[in-house]
């Protein structure tokens, strides 16, 4: 199982990738497609056309680390857009943006198989920033 901190952001491409792109070809898709910095410390997740393997790409702080999977049977969850994840960033439309905002615990669930679809979040307090500045240390 992975463990992620809370506070990560997994940006998912929508499209298919071209598994055959390594570090430069993956980091020019997150500036120029996805419009997003890879420095930021996110992590972002690719899947090909078959959707039977993925690749996730992070800045450790020094370089670049690349995950990839395979499945040798079944394919992963096509990400469709917001009705699929709590994804506060893309509510005007499915595909007003060329990726899905997903969330660390989204993604090891992906990882593990679990259909993020049918997944239910039960309603849970979470303090807001105000409210985590009031907490007594």
């Amino acid at each position: 199982m992975l463990s992620l901190p809370a506070q990560v952001k997994v940006f998912a491409a929508l499209g298919p990738t071209d598994m055959r792109k390594s570090f430069d070809g993956l980091v020019g898709i997150i500036e120029k497609e996805l419009g997003q910095q890879v420095e930021s410390g996110d992590l972002f997740l690719f899947f090909n056309r078959k959707r039977d393997r993925l690749k996730v790409l992070c800045f450790t702080g020094d370089g670049l680390l690349i995950l990839y999977k395979k499945l040798e049977a079944g394919t992963f969850e096509p990400l469709r857009g917001p009705a699929d994840v709590d994804d506060p960033g893309n509510e005007d439309s499915p595909h007003s943006t060329p990726y899905l905002t997903l969330r660390g615990r989204d993604l090891a669930l992906l990882l593990e198989g679990i259909e993020l679809s049918s997944v239910k979040q039960r309603k849970w307090w979470r303090p807001t920033h105000r409210q985590v500045a009031r907490i007594p240390r």
